[in-house]
């Protein structure tokens, strides 16, 4: 038998897992397992919420006693450092199971009697952006305990930028995150990708085509939210490709009140029938943003970025364009001029390329700024796969990312030229009638120089 068809032995297997409880019972085990094993990555999970750096102890299905009853949550973490002790439960789902309200509040209340800091929650729910809470839970549980939510896919992104790009310290504890990271990228796991837009998308879509929408339809936040969810997980999935953290870029006030995100949202939706998100990315020459056209069904990603502030506006235009030699024909070229108002030229790239002066609208301007869009079509359905909505803005942000943005780099003016001796010497005299010879303020204090008569 040749050794090609043999199966390598796995650390944590997905054979053997029967039922939603095993699935969840596994998952929650491998992750706190490597969570005290590797001591980076329990620190990168541990350290945003409060922990201190410390050794991490983790155990599963703890019991407590709540009144007349016993409770098991899924897991506890403990980190110590000194004096310092920082706990956590922990409550783990897996699938498409989703958090409930009322065990969640219950694992506060023994958290509180306790005198843990935390209690937080992994699943595959992904909320719109960091810091807020799939689940809503009554506020006076909160006041003594925090609540944290990771989705599965944030685990798995940050087990991998662990492992590839930040490194691990020790071969072997580099070896044990690696077979976590298998495990979690195996479908058995329960830790799925992003796979659904809700049940409000449909009828929404439906609406926002027929122009029947309304901000007060039930359906119209629901889809805000998912989209911003969507747009985070592709966040997550591209920067576990690029080794860094790609985040939505929102403002300190929608960051503060998700509440004014979702309206902004809401109200594009029912007058525009689109939906705009940006994604910020380290090191990148501008935010990526998107705009879903759910009217046209058409996803269209683009960049804005400055224009050289030097040379002729051809040669403004022939800079953005040689960054561009890998990029389709499709790709869509605008410039904007300085102190101009309204739209500027917009076209093609294979036009520009044959005549960068059709990107030129009035010469005697200054070029200040390009964008750069790509448009793709988008799917309709609510799931994954083959037309659906989801897929169509994962392969659009991918797609502009490698074909567009990873290859445009700023433009940063010459240095300076050192001016050599032979330019020195080649500079003609200056005539003794202009050569001034009178005393200056800056000049330094002449000394009188005593002769032998004193």
């Amino acid at each position: 038998m040749a050794e090609e068809t043999w199966h390598a032995a796995r650390l944590i297997p997905t054979s053997g897992i029967n039922g939603a409880d095993e699935q969840e019972r596994r998952a929650t085990s491998a992750l706190l397992a490597v969570m005290s094993a590797v001591r980076e990555f329990g620190r990168a999970l541990t350290q945003p919420y409060g922990a201190p750096a410390g050794p991490v102890q983790t155990w599963i299905e703890v019991p407590f006693t709540l009144g007349d009853g016993k409770s098991f949550p899924d897991g506890l973490i403990r980190v110590t450092r000194g004096q310092r002790q920082w706990t956590a439960l922990v409550e783990v789902k897996t699938g498409t199971n989703e958090l409930q309200a009322e065990q969640l509040e219950r694992y506060l209340d023994i958290a509180r009697e306790q005198g843990f800091d935390a209690l937080i929650t992994i699943s595959n729910e992904v909320p719109p952006m960091a810091g807020q809470h799939p689940t809503r839970i009554d506020k006076r549980k909160l006041r003594k305990v925090a609540l944290h939510h990771i989705p599965w896919s944030q685990v798995l992104t940050m087990a991998v930028l662990q492992k590839e790009y930040r490194g691990v310290a020790d071969p072997d504890q580099a070896w044990i995150l690696g077979e976590l990271i298998r495990y979690l990228e195996h479908p058995k796991s329960g830790a799925l990708e992003f796979s659904d837009m809700g049940p409000s998308w449909v009828p929404g879509r439906d609406a926002v085509g027929a122009g029947t929408l309304r901000p007060t339809d039930a359906a119209a936040p629901e889809i805000a939210g998912r989209f911003d969810a969507l747009v985070r997980y592709a966040g997550l999935k591209l920067g576990r490709r690029l080794g860094t953290d790609v985040v939505p870029a929102l403002t300190r006030r929608e960051q503060a009140e998700p509440l004014i995100r979702t309206q902004t949202l809401v109200a594009q939706l029912a007058t525009t029938g689109s939906m705009t998100a940006a994604l910020r990315i380290p090191g990148a020459v501008g935010t990526l943003s998107i705009t879903a056209d759910l009217r046209a069904a058409k996803i269209t990603c683009h960049v804005d970025i400055e224009a050289p502030r030097e040379g002729r506006p051809t040669t403004r235009v022939n800079w953005l364009v040689r960054q561009l030699k890998d990029a389709p024909d499709t790709v869509r070229l605008e410039s904007y001029a300085a102190h101009a108002r309204g739209a500027g030229s917009a076209e093609l790239l294979h036009a520009v390329r044959e005549n960068p002066a059709v990107l030129i609208s009035d010469p005697a301007r200054e070029l200040r700024t390009f964008r750069v869009a790509l448009t793709a079509p988008a799917g309709t359905k609510r799931g994954t796969g083959r037309g659906a909505f989801i897929d169509s803005v994962l392969n659009a942000i991918d797609d502009f990312y490698s074909q567009v943005i990873q290859n445009l780099k700023p433009w940063m003016p010459a240095a300076p030229r050192m001016r050599s001796t032979d330019d020195a010497l080649a500079i003609e005299p200056v005539p003794a009638a202009l050569v001034s010879t009178a005393l200056s303020s800056q000049d330094e204090p002449v000394t009188p120089r005593l002769t032998d008569d004193g």
